[in-house]
């Protein structure tokens, strides 16, 4: 009983050799049949897996520019300094912060945020004041000052910008969600 673990030791690894050479095995074969069907015009199963964009382009974030050479970034976005509070998509989004905030300076030292948001002078600078949460511990103790797991703003807080969207998004909120008719038009 005293070779317990060394028996141990080498089950494990002619388990793990064995499922590496099954997984290899069905991989090069599934990898064959994908091109296989790609050859003959069909569309395999699976083709999200080698899916290219039209043209060949491997990336479309790229713009076009082949990936063996270098584009040029695209100008820096403007970003919108409304004032308007904007909808949210889905319950606990984290609000997005409607002005320009460059300059700001938020580090251990201090936060130009809570000069208007924070509750006591949210009201005199007609700001949104942050949520209880913020002064809460990981405990939900309530704090006397922002917690410090919410200090930094950015963390989930982001300004809009008027860049153009880059990848589509199907995204859909819960209310046109359920305010759509049901699949099948029953």
């Amino acid at each position: 009983m005293r070779n317990k673990p060394l028996v141990v030791a080498v089950v494990l690894v002619v388990l793990a050799v064995l499922v590496f050479a099954v997984g290899w095995m069905i991989g090069s074969r599934h990898h064959g049949e994908l091109a296989q069907a790609a050859g003959d015009g069909r569309v395999p199963v699976d083709a999200r897996a080698i899916f290219i964009p039209e043209g060949g382009q491997l990336d479309r974030l790229r713009r076009g520019v082949p990936v063996d050479q270098e584009g040029h970034p695209p100008p820096m976005a403007r970003v919108e300094n409304t004032d308007l509070r904007r909808l949210r998509n889905y319950p606990m989004q984290p609000p997005t912060i409607p002005h320009t905030i460059d300059g700001y300076q938020v580090d251990r030292n201090s936060n130009r945020c809570m000069l208007c948001h924070a509750r006591a002078n949210a009201a005199t600078f007609q700001a949104p004041p942050v949520s209880v949460t913020h002064y809460m511990d990981r405990d939900d103790q309530f704090l006397a000052t922002i917690s410090p797991r919410r200090y930094f703003c950015n963390q989930c807080h982001v300004v809009q910008t008027d860049a153009p969207t880059l990848v589509a998004n199907g995204f859909k909120d819960i209310d046109s969600v359920l305010a759509a008719p049901p699949p099948g038009g029953n």
